[in-house]
């Protein structure tokens, strides 16, 4: 209890010779940053050095609140061509790929991510609670625990001979109408999920299942909705279709995942509700280059190819209307740690590099209902920041590569 009180209470501060401050959406130059504990206390004009504590000397870098992902997978295997990859490890042995994802997240300067599911239920709680009790390095987690997804949805293992049994732990969201989802989603949030993620419609990586088909009945996706609010939280809705967007926006979920295929009454429909879209419009490429060049199978091709334009022209125009825009990869169809390679995605499907800095700060943040927390760098927040060379409002690539990391005050990369 000695050591955690002198820890919190121990000053430390940071030189940044520019710092951008996403929520005032401005950029100040030649300031410190004055650090007690993991929390920022001020952040002031650079006049001199200070006595009570350490500098960080970034006076040379633009310093930025370290970043958000809003749509990660941590704890599975990265995608491969095998479908039955998901069946081939033991959850010990899944334990170690999680921490090794978690590292590189962190490297990548993405200090926070929200993971929105794992084929193993709660092995995504696991692993938060891993690192915030200091046992491995990674981020600040937000988890979905399990999906909650139909029989052979796609949240499912699919694919896979019939007589072939998938593990329960790995069923624990599979959902037969109403009533069930109800006690699904009750039992996922008493294991100490933090929300809910609910497969709406099919998905492009899961075989069997067509990206704007309807899974979820409106009813179920509203059953967890409910659940959810009971316990002051909320759900989200893998949805690529528009009629899933539409079903599961009017069931009440926060935010969409995906929208591959939205078309206009689903964007006009996110913003009068303040529905948050999470569109991973980087990944397209990746699938189709990859999976071509790696023999993943045709069906996901297909899929992929008939959704990735589509996607980025309705995120264009949801970025035209105002729709609040958070930032997700889908991190794990992809490298963990590339997670900054949207960013410039996003600046040249409509946003502003400063829009795109704040989907992956201020706005994920709001989201999750963290704002003052975390994606910010003023009194009050985490000291969670990153820096890099250049001005990312004029290069957002820059974000690409991050050679400085700060999580709770503490410099956890320094290249």
């Amino acid at each position: 209890m000695i050591v955690a009180l002198l820890l919190a209470a121990q000053v430390s501060y940071v030189h940044a010779g520019k710092l951008v401050d996403p929520q005032a959406g401005k950029v100040l130059s030649d300031q410190l940053i004055r650090i007690e504990g993991e929390k920022i206390t001020a952040v002031t004009p650079w006049k001199a050095p200070p006595k009570d504590g350490p500098v960080t000397d970034w006076s040379k870098l633009t310093v930025l609140p370290g970043l958000i992902d809003m749509h990660t997978h941590l704890v599975d295997q990265e995608q491969t061509e095998n479908i039955a990859e998901p069946l081939l490890t033991t959850a010990a042995y899944q334990s170690f790929i999680a921490a090794d994802h978690a590292r590189k997240t962190l490297m990548a300067g993405f200090t926070s991510v929200r993971d929105v599911g794992t084929w193993r239920a709660f092995g995504d709680v696991a692993l938060r609670d891993a690192i915030n009790n200091g046992l491995v390095p990674g981020p600040r987690m937000s988890v979905a625990g399990a999906y909650i997804t139909i029989p052979g949805g796609g949240g499912e293992v699919t694919g896979i001979a019939a007589d072939v049994g998938i593990p329960a732990e790995m069923r624990v969201g599979v959902v037969e109408d109403a009533a069930d989802a109800h006690r699904k989603a009750a039992n996922i949030l008493a294991h100490k999920a933090d929300f809910l993620k609910l497969i709406a419609t099919g998905a492009v990586l899961t075989v069997g299942t067509e990206p704007g088909q309807l899974e979820l009945s409106e009813d179920e996706i509203r059953a967890a909705v409910e659940e959810a609010a009971k316990r002051g939280t909320y759900a989200t809705a893998h949805a690529h279709g528009a009629n899933g967007m539409k079903v599961a926006m009017r069931a009440g979920v926060r935010s969409i995942e995906h929208g591959s295929l939205m078309d206009d009454e689903a964007i006009a429909m996110m913003k009068a509700k303040g529905v948050y879209l999470v569109a991973d419009i980087y990944d397209g490429d990746w699938i189709d280059a990859y999976g071509k060049a790696h023999g993943w199978p045709a069906e996901t091709l297909r899929k992929n190819y008939e959704t990735t334009e589509a996607q980025r022209e309705g995120f264009r125009k949801a970025v035209k209307v105002g729709v609040k825009i958070a930032y997700g990869t889908d991190a794990g169809v992809y490298p963990h740690g590339l997670n900054g390679r949207q960013l410039p995605y996003m600046v040249k499907y409509g946003m502003t590099p400063m829009q795109a800095i704040q989907s992956a700060t201020t706005v994920a943040a709001e989201l999750m209902s963290k704002t003052g927390q975390v994606g910010c760098d003023a009194a009050g927040c985490y000291a969670d920041l990153i820096a890099v060379p250049g001005d990312p409002l004029a290069d957002v690539s820059v974000l690409t590569r991050v050679p400085k990391v700060m999580k709770g005050g503490a410099v956890v990369k320094d290249q």
